[in-house]
Parts: structure tokens; C-alpha cells; sequence
């Protein structure tokens, strides 16, 4: 029987990190999965078990397995864990832009008569767009706006520097499939809010702006309900200015919810 309050990671990158220490005071045990070479070894605190394999993992006992490796983890990881009735918590939520993934996480879910929770990450407001998902004319936009620092790679490929892209440019207009396809460290946001409203009411703009204050997040929404607007500014992580800090604050509050008696 899994203890009431041990966390499996999968991965121990600067998220992870953020939630082990937001909830290593509250009673919670944790367990991390990370290769035998992994360099993060190095940086994992005294207490926290290592496994190498995911069957070490499970034999460990997790009440929950959250993943914050990188969307391949999600593939090769959770498909596994949830099979054998544990819940999972995936950061990647980009890597369910991937249509056969998705079955095969939703038939182990079933499997193991267990669930995928999709957190929130560094939005909010997914209630109101899951409320949407049954309303034919719903259409929503989701604008990911950030500073250039955040986009070097793909200004480089259009051959840009950071200090040359003193402009707004607009890197991708579409769909959010193809988007966390195309920016898998970027784009979860994106493939979150289509799970919530549908990838048929969804498009999705990415934009370089060099007066984005932080991480912004954009979403406007319109129906037969009625119009939202909703905008996030997030910092970023001071070590990966991909990520915004709400994201580890968004799992740990995701954690929390798992066992609190009482849910919000």
C-alpha cells in the first residue's frame, strides 16, 4: 500500500528542485527517478530516495508520480505507472499534443483505474474554458509573449541576435498541437488549454517581444456565454528563463489538492 504522502519525481531539474522545497517541511516523502549518469544526481538534497527504473520506483511506493523531465519522460515513464494505479502529475503536458500517446496514457489510466491530472501550470481561468468545450461557437486564442532572451534559439534560426530583435515578432501562428511540437520547452501552456476547451477552438500565437515584462500568457476568449480576457505575467525562473516560477508553485499546489480533505 503506497504511503498517504510520498511524491515520485521523475526528473530533478529546476522545478523540481522548487517543489521539494516548498513541501519537504509538510510531511511529504519523495523518491526521484533519474539515470545512474544523470549529471542532476550530483544536486539532489540528502533524503530523497534514488531509483534508477521505474519498477524501482513503483516498488518505493508513490502515492503520486509527478514528471518534470522534458516530454520524452512522459512517453517512456507514465504509460507504466499509470498501468500499475498510480496517479500522474505531468509539468510536459506538451507531449499530449501527440494523439497516439494520449490513447495509450488514457487506456493505462484505465488500466490501473487511475488518473492523469493536468495541472494549471503558469495560467489560470481552465474552468472556465473546460466550460466552454461543449458550446459549438467557442473560439479562444492563446498568445505565449515573451522576451527575447527567452526565444534565442529561434531568433538565431532567423538570424537574429537577442539585442537585434528589438521589435515584436510574431514566431508561429497555429495550432497547439504543432506548437508544443515545434517548442516542446515553450509550449505546454498552449496544449493545456486545448485539452480544457478543445483543439478545434483553439489557435495559438507565439510572439518575441523585447517589452514583454516576463512570461506573459494571453487568453481571449469569446462565446455564446459571453467574452473572458485573461492575461498572466509571470517572472521567469531565475535559472531557465524558458519557465515561468508559477510553474512549480502551480504543481505544488496540484500536489497539495491530492490530499487535502478539502479541494479547491
Amino acid at each position: 500500500m503506497a504511503s498517504e504522502r510520498r511524491i515520485g519525481l521523475i526528473g530533478f531539474g529546476t522545478i523540481a528542485r522548487d517543489i521539494h522545497a516548498r513541501l519537504g517541511n509538510e510531511g511529504f516523502s519523495f523518491a526521484c527517478l533519474l539515470r545512474p549518469d544523470s549529471p542532476s544526481r550530483a544536486g539532489v538534497p540528502e533524503g530523497i530516495a534514488l531509483v534508477a527504473t521505474v519498477d524501482e520506483l513503483l516498488n518505493w511506493g508513490p502515492a503520486l508520480v509527478v514528471e518534470v523531465a522534458g516530454q520524452a519522460a512522459v512517453a517512456q515513464t507514465l504509460p507504466t505507472v499509470l498501468a500499475a494505479g498510480i496517479p500522474v502529475l505531468p509539468a510536459s503536458t506538451g507531449a499530449l499534443a501527440d494523439d497516439d500517446l494520449l490513447a495509450r496514457l488514457t487506456e493505462a489510466a484505465e488500466q490501473g483505474r487511475t488518473r492523469l491530472i493536468v495541472p494549471s501550470g503558469a495560467v489560470g481561468g481552465l474552468d472556465y474554458l473546460a466550460a466552454l468545450r461543449e458550446t459549438a461557437d467557442a473560439h479562444v486564442r492563446y498568445t505565449s509573449r515573451k522576451p527575447p532572451p527567452a526565444w534565442a534559439p529561434e531568433l538565431a534560426a532567423l538570424g537574429l541576435t537577442e539585442k537585434a530583435a528589438q521589435a515584436e515578432i510574431a514566431l508561429y501562428e497555429g495550432t497547439a498541437r504543432e506548437a508544443a511540437k515545434l517548442y516542446p520547452k515553450n509550449l505546454n501552456v498552449g496544449l493545456t488549454i486545448a485539452l480544457a476547451v478543445g483543439h478545434e477552438r483553439l489557435s495559438v500565437r507565439i510572439v518575441s517581444d523585447p517589452k514583454a515584462a516576463g512570461n506573459t500568457h494571453e487568453i481571449e476568449a469569446e462565446s455564446a456565454l459571453g467574452t473572458a480576457r485573461l492575461s498572466f505575467v509571470n517572472l521567469p525562473s531565475p535559472t531557465n528563463p524558458k519557465t515561468s516560477a508559477l510553474t512549480a508553485a502551480s504543481l505544488t499546489a496540484a500536489i497539495r489538492r491530492q490530499f487535502d480533505r478539502i479541494a479547491v
